[in-house]
């Protein structure tokens, strides 16, 4: 769709007079659907400030595209409740908060600052809606930036906002200068752009990856991209440049045979003979040649600075070696490190495993993500304590998982998972994977069924890390409409466990009686956090002493008027957001009657009224509703807040005196009477609909329609009301949990990762969007889900959720998990009864410090044979006591099973000789 220009009438240059916001929302969103149409690479895009776009959209409107984030259009989320005509028209567009002050680069370039997050500082919008925005509202400056595509096979396409950024050293006088150019740019384009700068002849320039301020390998002029060629972000290049004056310098030859300037370069040294395999320090290679795949970036015969660190550490045991940081890799080194020093993969990858590279597997990476893998793992053992640059590794993973490119912090335990799978597939055994069609349980004995499942699994899935990683559980479903019971039996590589604080939610709901006949009163519950409504109600009828014969009815109250009835028994509790107010009106159970809703409010200057409080819910009997109805049942859900007064004053002279039990005897009375006898008026009391806009005055005499039996009033306070009833009670409406700085923080009492497994076990319900498709019903239900432990892999893996993520929350729990380090004994846990015990001891851990979107990554790991721990923070390695490993910070936890030997071993040491 094209937006013809007279879609909006713009002025020359001068001030012109706006287009509604409406149209203004409107054009962006058919820009942003035409642009999704047409997503190609080398598309522009612009980078615009969130400060200045979410102003945008509060007078504008949501406007949800292709280049904003759900955590965008949340902030956002309410800015269709703000009137247009309410919200100021921003003024011009404005970066200034998100551009670098520093820019060194070698042209005028404007550099964004290091370290924003998409969807917080910035958002991205195609070119056609930067053109539309900078003619409406000028200013700037344009920040524009490329689309490009990533990954094998199945390619995604993502916004640079980061070009690469190089360090160019000049050899002739050592002068640097920076260029800035995509990591897709070819290295000829490298080329053309550094001689051009450096007004050097393109035929005598040489340029060397100078990372770390070491010649590794020649870039040579070709079609070949910088990210394949393993440059990294702020890294260094340097420029040599031929002398054609003196041809007897001897300081090497190109390809060409032209004469380079400056130092002679050393080959670099390699002992690389299979896959990356290093000679050992016996001096016997521990492998044959292997060839990659023909067109594989892997098999460049260039020597990288990472093989320089091949040469045998003589004198000191492996391991030790830590992992350079290319620029928020912390992440990536952590999990790293846990698995390079996990026995079962140590032991694999050191030796000869050419075999079982699978480079035909349409599901793995062509085998290359296994041999830059085992490359580095065989480095990290024969370096000593050099520290290597993950670079080669880290363009794989670039190349094969795009959603760890870049140079932004990501999740450990996200990128372990990726690479698990990936090395799985890349080591899978089987070649040619059968179709097989899973039968459901039947009734069958769990056995049966599970040892059905686990050889179905085998037969496509053999591999190192199915034999050392993969475990297997139940899963019990139960439809909640029909009762049909599915049961299956699933692989794992891991266990993602939460923590007991995010399985359970503590809600505080205001509890008012439908009848009058008791003050309001709030009650503080414990929930599952992804349990529904009826679980809410059935704990809040527990806490208010519900009698049979009643019911609860739950409402969100947003500005003093029911936003929403929460009538759906299934609806899910994480619709219901911290800051809401949520009450519940309890009422005698049996049929549906007219509903009637009173909302309060109050005088203010000029004689305007303004809502106040929470409303009150009542049910109406049967048959006709007059005004003097409404007017009685007003007054009996008032009667609980009428204040004490044995005449104008009490006896001891004070205004304001309350009944203990909230009304007598003679209220009821009152109430009854419709006030006179107590020297009450009769209420001011106004008709109105859902919408709250018509108002009409109820007369005592008048018929009152429902409509679809529902009756909405308006309650007018005057002083004659606030003299005889206490409106605080109506009032004084607590949020579900309240949050931020006025909250005393407690410290949080720790669990144990015992209770972490029980809550995993937990039976609950699934989410509304995990909806089970139940094959009697033949419709999606919500059903209940168990899991049990049935077989325990080798190695196991325990993720702790200490992040949770929402659409309109993000967390992070920093509750100290008390984890054993030995004997940690999960056979109770084992459904199976295979008779095996089931031990297991800690050897790594992944650490995260710190916040959500950034925090500190880092690894501590035991040699297992020294049965000593280190602690691996990047580049730095130092041991560590057994004692300093537990903390707060703790976040993958890797446990290895103890063997028969081991146990019998153990049980030795403790009964000793008979």
């Amino acid at each position: 769709m094209t937006i013809a220009d007279s879609d909006f009438p713009m002025d020359n240059g001068t001030s012109c007079l706006p287009i509604p916001p409406e149209e203004e929302n409107r054009i962006v969103s058919e820009l942003l659907k035409e642009s999704e149409l047409n997503l190609k690479e080398g598309n522009l895009c612009f980078v615009i400030s969130n400060r200045w776009f979410s102003s945008w959209q509060i007078y504008a409107g949501p406007c949800i595209g292709i280049f904003s984030t759900d955590e965008q259009s949340s902030n956002s989320q309410h800015a269709n409740d703000v009137h247009s005509e309410i919200a100021a028209r921003p003024g011009p567009i404005d970066n200034s908060d998100i551009i670098s002050t520093e820019n060194n680069c070698n042209d005028n370039s404007l550099d964004i600052r290091r370290a924003l997050e998409e969807g917080t500082d910035y958002v991205l919008v195609p070119q056609e809606v930067w053109e539309r925005l900078l003619e409406w509202y000028k200013g700037g400056p344009a920040l524009p930036r490329r689309l490009i595509s990533q990954g094998v096979g199945q390619k995604q396409y993502s916004v640079e906002v980061y070009p690469l950024s190089l360090k160019v050293t000049d050899s002739r006088d050592n002068s640097k200068s920076i260029v800035k150019l995509s990591k897709k740019a070819t290295l000829s384009e490298l080329y053309e752009l550094v001689c051009k700068i450096k007004g050097v002849e393109q035929k005598k320039a040489h340029i060397w990856d100078y990372f770390n301020s070491e010649k590794s390998t020649l870039l040579t002029v070709s079609d070949q991209t910088l990210e394949d060629a393993n440059l990294t972000m702020d890294q260094d290049i340097l420029l040599e440049v031929s002398l054609d004056r003196d041809p007897f310098f001897h300081s090497g030859m190109d390809s060409v045979g032209n004469e380079l300037a400056l130092v002679p370069v050393e080959p670099p040294t390699s002992s690389v003979s299979i896959a990356g395999a290093p000679t050992m320090s016996n001096g016997h290679s521990t492998g044959s040649s292997f060839n990659l795949c023909e067109g594989s970036s892997a098999g460049s015969s260039l020597t990288s600075l990472d093989d320089k660190n091949d040469n045998v550490y003589r004198g000191e045991r492996g391991g030790l070696a830590g992992l350079q940081n290319l620029g928020n890799t912390c992440f990536m080194n952590s999990a790293l490190q846990c698995l390079a020093h996990t026995p079962p993969l140590v032991e694999y990858f050191l030796q000869d495993y050419n075999e079982d590279i699978n480079m035909d597997n349409p599901l793995g990476m062509h085998g290359e993500l296994a041999v830059a893998f085992g490359d580095l793992l065989r480095k990290l053992w024969s370096s000593g304590r050099t520290a290597i640059p993950p670079r080669v590794f880290k363009g794989k993973l670039a190349r094969f998982a795009p959603q760890f490119s870049g140079y932004n912090q990501h999740d450990s335990q996200e990128l372990l998972a990726f690479l698990l799978d990936g090395l799985h597939e890349d080591l899978n055994r089987v070649k040619q994977k059968p179709y097989i069609e899973m039968k459901d349980s039947d009734g069958r004995p769990d056995e049966e069924v599970a040892y059905e499942c686990w050889k179905n699994h085998m037969a496509r899935n053999d591999s190192l890390i199915v034999d050392v990683c993969q475990g297997q559980y139940k899963s019990t479903l139960v439809c909640p409409v029909c009762g049909k019971i599915s049961i299956t039996f699933d692989p794992f590589m891991y266990l993602s466990l939460p923590m007991p604080s995010t399985v359970m939610r503590t809600m505080t709901v205001t509890v008012f009686y439908g009848d009058g006949s008791g003050l309001p009163m709030p009650f503080t519950v414990n929930v599952l956090k992804h349990g529904c409504c009826s679980d809410l109600c059935t704990a809040l009828g527990t806490a208010c002493c519900l009698k049979s014969d009643e019911m609860l009815l739950l409402a969100d109250v947003y500005e003093h008027k029911i936003f929403r009835y929460l009538e759906n028994p299934l609806e899910p509790l994480a619709s219901i957001k911290d800051e809401d107010n949520i009450v519940a009106y309890r009422l005698k159970q049996g049929s549906r009657k007219t509903k009637l809703e009173i909302m309060h409010r109050d005088n203010v200057r000029g004689g305007e009224r303004k809502l106040f409080g929470s409303p009150l819910v009542t049910y109406l009997v049967e048959g006709p509703q007059y005004g003097a109805n409404i007017e009685a049942s007003v007054h009996k859900m008032l009667s609980p807040l009428r204040r004490a007064y044995s005449s104008t004053k009490s006896r001891d002279g004070k205004e304001d005196g309350f009944m203990s039990a909230g009304f007598d005897e003679q209220s009821n009375i009152c109430s009854e009477q419709v006030g006179t006898s107590c020297g009450e008026s009769s209420f001011q009391l106004v008709l109105t609909n859902e919408s709250c806009f018509s108002i009409h005055p109820i007369e005592r005499e008048s018929l009152i329609k429902p409509n679809q039996q529902h009756i909405r009033v308006f309650l007018d306070w005057t002083g004659t009301e606030h003299e005889l009833y206490d409106s605080s009670f109506l009032r004084d409406i607590p949020e579900v949990h309240k949050t931020g700085f006025t909250v005393k923080k407690t410290r949080q009492e720790a669990i144990s990762l015992f209770s972490c497994l029980e809550a995993f076990l937990t039976e609950e319900p699934l989410g509304p969007d995990d909806m089970w498709y139940c094959p009697r019903c033949k419709e999606h239900r919500q059903a209940t889900k168990k899991l049990d432990l049935w077989k325990l892999p080798e190695v196991l893996v325990f993720h702790l959720k200490r992040f949770s993520y929402s659409r309109y929350l993000k967390n992070k729990l920093d509750t100290y998990v008390n984890f054993p380090i030995h004997n940690l004994d999960l056979t109770k846990y084992v459904k199976t009864e295979d008779g095996k015990s089931y031990v297991y001891d800690l050897y790594a851990i992944s650490n995260h410090y710190g916040g959500l979107g950034g925090g500190h990554y880092t690894a501590y790991a035991k040699l297992v044979d020294d049965n000593k721990w280190y602690h691996f923070d990047d580049s730095h390695v130092s041991p560590v006591t057994e004692a300093e490993i537990k903390s707060s910070a703790a976040y993958v936890l890797f446990y290895q099973r103890r063997s028969k030997q081991e146990m019998e071993g153990e049980s030795q040491v403790h009964t000793g000789p008979h």
